[in-house]
């Protein structure tokens, strides 16, 4: 059973950086779609990244396009995403979630067949 533990979250300044780290056990990511996502209280989540777990292709969403990269190690062991020039609007509970095997090549997951306890970003001065 593959397990997702995310890390790396933490209160940060506007304009500041952070790097999130989703960690698998029980598996590898090969052949997976991986995503990451955001929770506001009162809001939908929203996903921010996916991943490819084979060719290792990626997608940001608009909304933080040009701030976030999304990355996954060579040994499809863990996902990366990097947040840069952060806004008190990326505040949020952030959580990887994978497929497998993805659904029609998506790089996207869709089904949340895994998903990790998420890790908190706090954007405030």
């Amino acid at each position: 059973q593959l397990q997702l533990v995310e890390s790396g979250g933490g209160l940060v300044q506007p304009g500041g950086s952070l790097t999130l780290s989703c960690a698998v056990s029980g598996g590898t990511l090969e052949n997976h779609s991986i995503g990451w996502f955001r929770q506001v209280p009162g809001k939908s989540r929203e996903r921010v990244s996916c991943i490819s777990g084979s060719g290792g292709g990626t997608h940001i969403e608009d909304s933080v396009k040009g701030r976030f990269t999304a990355s996954i190690t060579n040994a499809k062991d863990m996902v990366v995403l990097r947040l840069n020039s952060l806004k008190p609007d990326d505040t949020g509970l952030y959580f990887c979630a994978a497929d497998h095997p993805p659904r029609n090549g998506n790089m996207c997951p869709d089904r949340g067949d895994y998903w990790g306890s998420g890790t908190q970003v706090t954007v405030a001065s």
